[in-house]
């Protein structure tokens, strides 16, 4: 099992003891009826904009796959706006405001770079350049560093004068 799915349960938890005691505390706030509302109409906002984000989603995918683009800044930016909108359609204060945040474009940008980043490191270079496509590395500017010298072609070994000998090539750890 990975180290991370260890503390699901617990992040699980400790998300609806969050959401209750932000729920009660805008209820004792704003009163019992007026929270209901809230979580209703954040809940409500969610669901309309699901179908939204989701048509988005694959009308990016299908534009990067019909241009021949690497689909790969098209799915993170579905797949962030459709996390939005489910934590938005999700009953709860807290869930809803995060993914409110989440629709927001400077926030939207800030969580794709991140989810990029993600995949990046957990799949193969290969993979990386198939979705995203070539990456960009930055050069940091330093003192200059020598120029490379040409090698020199190396000499042949000659065995036993020249002759040829045989032999047999085994690869290492059968024998």
């Amino acid at each position: 099992m990975r180290r991370g799915l260890r503390f699901v349960p617990l992040a699980l938890l400790l998300a609806v003891v969050l959401e209750l005691a932000v729920f009660v505390g805008v209820g004792r706030a704003l009163g019992f009826g007026a929270a209901v509302l809230l979580v209703f109409a954040a809940s409500l906002l969610g669901l309309v904009l699901l179908r939204r984000e989701g048509m988005r989603a694959w009308r990016g995918f299908r534009a990067a796959a019909a241009a021949g683009q690497p689909p790969g800044g098209q799915v993170t930016d579905g797949l962030v706006g459709l996390a939005g909108t489910l934590l938005l359609a999700a009953p709860g204060l807290v869930s809803g405001l995060v993914g409110l945040l989440l629709l927001v474009p400077p926030v939207r940008r800030l969580a794709r770079a991140a989810v990029r980043r993600a995949t990046e490191r957990r799949v193969s270079s290969m993979v990386a350049g198939d979705l995203f496509g070539p990456r960009t590395v930055r050069v940091r500017q330093g003192a200059p560093q020598p120029a490379p010298q040409p090698e020199q072609p190396e000499q042949p070994v000659v065995v036993d004068g020249g002759r040829a000998i045989e032999g047999e090539i085994v690869e290492p750890g059968r024998h």
